[in-house]
């Protein structure tokens, strides 16, 4: 059997068999699939005709690409930037000026409907876009455009997702999130959070890549399986507050012993992602796990709405206990073994599962 171009690459980038496996085990992880369907995931995210992806920076800090050079299992940067075609970001590629802008047209031109535009920072809209321009052109004419023609886009960090600090009143410069920008955008998601975790980021696309579909959304048009359960849920200080022990005070002996923040204004209870689970650093560590209260940054006009944030929520209605279980997985953990034997991961499950695909609003069809 011949060495898939991805195989070749990662060979080449001094990434392992192995340390390909813990990748996917860890996507398999994220996605809330069983161990079991990381041999599934392998096999798409090696054989699967790679997604083009054009990353656009408009009104940011620049954060999400941080954190995305910053992700493991292996690197995102290996994996992901050099495996996957990152056709542009103006960050990271080599080009500049107008070599760059040729060959974000030249992508958009020849991929049209076929690629996944990504798109960080608010998009402004005021003096006539002139607070963005980029070549000349206005953030929201290059918006327009790209995710326009874009197969999907994924709005990634709050100020993307939902306009963000540049958003909040009086909103100078007019900043908009990318649904409001380019209202009807065609599959639309957020990637919410500030900064967005990378490996969120790239088990979202190992998703596609593995399944052809994206997967299903709340309603902020964020993946369940980052954003189907709250901070509060999953809390490694869960018990302590269930038990009614809390920190009052900044290093007292409550903060040392590791209790619950929630009177020292955790916002966890009111904020949906996996950072218990998933972690930041390499699933080093997490700030609650820092002692620090979550700040909610992952929820529309968190600024606002979790502020203060060093103050504790007034009112806790109730928690979200639900759990998150996508068929998906139900049908990949009964369908690995004849993985193998069939044309792809995408066709099993649709055939055995009974999926559609999806349509232009996200919904299942």
């Amino acid at each position: 059997m011949s060495k898939s171009r991805l195989t070749e690459e990662l060979e080449h980038r001094g990434i392992s068999r192995r340390e390909f496996i813990v990748f996917c085990a860890a996507m398999a992880a994220v996605l809330g699939l069983p161990e079991e369907a990381t041999p599934a995931i392998a096999a798409a995210v090696e054989t699967e005709e790679k997604p083009i992806l054009i990353w656009l920076e408009f009104q940011d800090c620049a954060g999400n690409t941080e954190s995305l050079l910053r992700a493991g299992h292996p690197t995102v940067a290996d994996l992901i930037l050099d495996s996957i075609s990152l056709s542009y970001h103006e960050t990271l590629m080599a080009a500049a000026g107008s070599q760059a802008e040729d060959v974000l047209a030249k992508t958009v031109r020849e991929h049209k409907g076929k690629y996944i535009a990504l798109v960080e920072g608010s998009i402004p809209t005021g003096a006539d876009g002139g607070y963005c321009t980029i070549g000349g052109r206005a953030a929201l004419d290059i918006a327009r455009e790209i995710c326009g023609n874009a197969a999907a886009t994924i709005a990634v960090g709050t100020c993307a997702a939902f306009g963000g600090i540049p958003a909040a009143r009086p909103n100078p410069t007019g900043a908009l999130s990318v649904a409001d920008a380019v209202p009807g955008v065609r599959n639309l998601i957020n990637m919410s959070a500030c900064p967005a975790n990378a490996e969120n980021i790239t088990a979202l696309i190992v998703y596609y890549m593995t399944l052809k579909r994206w997967p299903p959304l709340d309603q902020y048009r964020r993946p369940m399986f980052a954003y189907g359960k709250t901070i509060h849920d999953n809390c490694e200080r869960r018990a302590h507050f269930d038990a009614g022990q809390y920190v009052e005070a900044w290093g007292d002996e409550a903060h040392r012993q590791g209790h619950c923040l929630y009177k020292m204004g955790c916002k966890g209870p009111a904020t949906s992602q996996n950072c218990p689970v998933v972690r930041w650093n390499e699933g080093t560590n997490w700030p609650i796990g820092c002692g620090h209260p979550c700040v909610g940054c992952a929820e529309p006009n968190f600024w606002d709405t979790m502020s203060p944030f060093y103050e504790r929520l007034p009112n806790v209605a109730g928690f979200n206990v639900g759990s998150w279980i996508d068929p998906v997985g139900l049908g990949l953990t009964g369908l690995v073994a004849a993985a193998a034997a069939l044309h792809g991961v995408g066709e099993i499950v649709r055939h055995r599962v009974g999926l559609g695909p999806v349509s232009e609003d996200g919904s299942e069809t």
